[in-house]
């Protein structure tokens, strides 16, 4: 196997498969939350008070995505599944906490998801945190308290303000040696020679919550506190990597190869080395429970979207099944538009979904997988297998290229879930690894260019269509690769032309409502009427 840096080590399969969370939006919803909550995490005392500055995408259109409740309620310390995030504002007014939000506008310079967070708690202790969302509920701490820092969670980390004193990071480093921490990383941030200064320490496991008290005790600290970014590794099993599995779709074949395993088997091994046999197996049963309702109970009973554009279509995709499927799309197919289309239902009502790998996305990989799994009569293991598939491909794509509509446009997400669900498609019906990948690569060619256009900023319209795009990509895709035809272009090189095509599109064209579909006369005529976003 070549040799590689390893850069998916720390990733589970549950944040491709993921977060579980409360739609509409992971990069704008999920993702929003698990910023506030990073920052909230910084002060000891409950947050009194906090002014959200939203820049880009989240400028444009944070109202339709829900982002404002999701940051509240990232303050108040809800998780990204907790149905009470609709009613953010509300438990703020119960608790006491004051909020504002100012729109900064377009800063070309910043990530397309950005919020500065500044707060204060009872006692007047204040903080201020910019954060940024990389989609799919994935999150990086860019800033605090004016000083630039890096920090995505993939380790623990301690984060300690102090003053640029001699003896100071020495002091600090001897007390970890003491408790027996294990610094990975160290990295000291200063205002000003003799000033402010800040030191991060990403450690190989979570230290003794009594090391934090010794810390704050040392003469030159002001603060310290752990900060754990949710879903991120360091929640999961800090400093864990996995070396021996694979780096890149090249390498993901070769481990394939080695191991006598399908893709989904590689993914599903690396998930136990990395959580635990027990935690990937509760995981993913959590994962396929949800997955189920969330493409079933729209369908029984359909609910209106916050914005009033869709609500029911599920349930007519399924009705008219008997009447055009054959002819259309085929019974298999139609199974999975309907369930893709009730993901989508589900989650612009605010209901818990899972989030693969965006919420915007969701419905693509359930969708192929259960209908094909329920056509061949499938158990759990083999669907749950063809799940590990899908998060593998998407692994890859998360890390190598992007999965976030701000970002790439829509084809990072409905592409990249599209793609996801063909390698799935493809190991269900026993195609060889590189046939998965090949499947893989012909869906994402397929799907280039797609723009993200939602109209009003909602994940609805042309959201929810595109999802059943999806569904008919993956479907095709994994046909041409079965029927063998190859990608002339391997799934690596794929990955990285969609990068550069999203890299390529406009600001208008990626998720700020401002271009495509969301400008069209009879969309800002609806937006006028929704109301929503006014």
């Amino acid at each position: 196997m070549a040799s590689k840096p390893q850069t998916l080590a720390t990733t589970s399969a549950f944040e491709i498969l993921g977060p579980v969370m409360v739609g509409p939006s992971s990069s704008h919803t999920a993702g929003a939350l698990r910023c506030a909550q990073v920052a909230a995490s910084l002060l000891e005392g409950d947050i009194a008070r906090v002014r959200f500055r939203l820049w880009n995408s989240f400028a444009h259109t944070y109202r339709g995505h829900g982002t404002d409740r999701a940051l509240v309620a990232g303050i108040l310390g809800l998780a990204t599944d907790d149905e009470r995030i609709r009613d953010a504002f509300g438990l703020a007014g119960e608790r006491g906490v004051s909020f504002e939000f100012d729109i900064a506008g377009d800063d070309p310079s910043l990530h397309p998801n950005t919020v500065d967070i500044e707060m204060s708690d009872g006692s007047g202790a204040a903080a201020a945190v910019r954060g940024e969302s990389l989609g799919g509920g994935r999150v990086r701490i860019s800033r605090i308290n004016g000083v630039g820092v890096d920090i995505s969670g993939a380790y623990s980390t301690l984060f300690v303000a102090h003053r640029d004193v001699p003896g100071a990071l020495a002091s600090l480093a001897s007390l970890l040696a003491e408790a027996r921490v294990n610094i990975a990383f160290c990295r000291t941030y200063r205002t000003e020679a003799g000033g402010r200064a800040y030191s991060v320490f990403e450690t190989d496991g979570a230290p003794d919550p009594a090391v934090l008290p010794r810390v704050r005790a040392l003469d030159a600290v002001d603060n310290a506190t752990f900060i754990e970014v949710p879903g991120s590794a360091s929640t999961l099993a800090p400093g864990v990597s996995t070396p021996e599995m694979f780096d890149d779709a090249a390498q993901l074949v070769d481990a394939c190869s080695e191991r006598g395993l399908t893709i989904g088997g590689v993914m599903a091994l690396r998930e136990a080395r990395l959580t635990g046999g027990e935690r990937a197996a509760r995981s993913m049963r959590r994962v396929l429970e949800v997955m189920r309702e969330e493409t079933s109970s729209p369908i029984a009973a359909p609910a209106r979207s916050l914005g009033g554009f869709i609500g029911g279509e599920a349930r007519l995709v399924d009705s008219a099944g008997e009447r055009v499927g054959a002819a259309l799309m085929g019974a298999v197919q139609t199974d999975a538009v309907a369930r893709a289309m009730a993901v989508l239902e589900r989650s612009a009502s605010m209901g818990v979904i899972v989030a693969a790998p965006t919420a915007g996305s969701s419905g693509v990989v359930p969708g192929c997988v259960l209908a094909l799994a329920d056509h061949l009569g499938l158990g759990d293991a083999a669907v749950e297998e063809a799940l590990y598939c899908a998060a593998a491909v998407g692994l890859v794509l998360s890390t190598s290229a992007c999965v976030a509509g701000a970002e790439g446009g829509c084809q990072a997400e409905v592409g990249s879930a599209a793609a996801m669900a063909a390698a799935a498609l493809v190991q269900m019906l026993g195609g060889t690894p590189a046939c998965a990948l090949d499947a893989a690569s012909i869906a994402l060619s397929n799907l280039l260019g797609l723009v993200c256009d939602p109209v009003g900023g909602l994940v609805e319209v042309p959201c929810q269509n595109r999802n059943a795009i999806g569904v008919a990509a993956a479907f095709s895709s994994a046909q041409l690769a079965l029927s063998g035809i190859s990608s002339l272009v391997p799934f690596d090189e794929m990955a990285q032309v969609m990068l550069k095509v999203g890299r390529a599109l406009p600001a208008s064209l990626r998720e700020t409502a401002k271009g495509g579909t969301a400008q069209a006369p009879a969309a800002l005529e609806a937006c006028r009427r929704c109301g929503i976003c006014g």
